[in-house]
């Protein structure tokens, strides 16, 4: 039976967007977890990971980056169709009808816990940035790398924990349908330079990444104009946030 959308947001949060045993699950009792993870990595990446590789050689890591980035193609893959309830149509519900949203219980506990499988892929995109440093390829850990996955993995903990609403949804299907296609050039590139011929698209990834902002923020836009239910605090973060992607993003891609 769905239930009755309410006008308090607090009641709106704790009936329809959390599901209880949210906070049950793996890293979500506390923020000691999701923090100690961001920090950790952080550490690693500003002093640990440079002054361990200061005066060695760059590990090959080939067979490990050959295999982590064909499973997050896989793990892209069926986010895309979990976070959409397995049917496109859902995706379309939510775009068409997420301002006021009829919810059950099963689609709100579906949304969680497709949040927390989404929260969970970005720690694992933590290997990126390790495997960057080990192999040396300190060009590639820039600012708008290093913001990106320590950010989205902190504000991807806080929107489950705190925040939880319809409008992650759509965001984590974006993400995670750019990451098909991003995760299978990484792929393809640690095959071996007889696949360089299969990778003219590399400057396409970043024209997709641009999109994909684009269309969120159409839809962020449109969730403010509209004055749809949940919080509003969580669209403008959201929306705060895309725009300072799409800065850092237009300048990787000019450059």
């Amino acid at each position: 039976m769905a239930l009755n959308i309410s006008n308090n947001v607090d009641n709106f949060q704790e009936s329809l967007l959390k599901h209880p045993q949210v906070d049950s699950w793996p890293f979500m009792s506390s923020p000691l977890g999701a923090s100690m993870l961001c920090a950790a990595y952080l550490i690693f990446v500003l002093k640990i990971g440079p002054k361990f590789m200061e005066n060695r050689k760059p590990f090959s890591l080939r067979k490990v980056i050959i295999v982590y980035n064909g499973l997050q193609v896989l793990y892209s893959f069926l986010m895309c169709f979990y976070l959409t309830g397995f049917r496109f149509d859902y995706y379309f519900y939510f775009v068409t009808n997420g301002c006021h949203p009829q919810k059950t219980i099963d689609m709100t506990l579906n949304i969680n816990i497709g949040g927390w499988w989404y929260m969970f892929a970005k720690f694992t995109e933590f290997v990126d940035t390790i495997c960057f440093i080990l192999r040396k390829k300190m060009n590639q850990v820039t600012l708008l790398h290093v913001y990106h996955h320590s950010s989205t993995a902190f504000f991807a903990w806080v929107y489950l924990k705190y925040i939880p609403g319809e409008q992650g949804v759509i965001i984590g299907f974006h993400n995670s349908f750019v990451h098909i296609f991003m995760y299978a050039y990484y792929f393809l590139s640690a095959l071996g330079p007889e696949y360089q011929k299969y990778l003219w698209w590399k400057r396409y990834i970043t024209i997709i990444q641009l999109t994909q902002f684009s269309l969120n923020l159409i839809y962020l836009f449109s969730i403010i104009f509209m004055n749809c239910d949940g919080p509003i605090y969580l669209t403008i973060f959201f929306t705060l946030n895309t725009i300072l992607f799409v800065i850092l993003f237009s300048k990787f891609y000019i450059k």
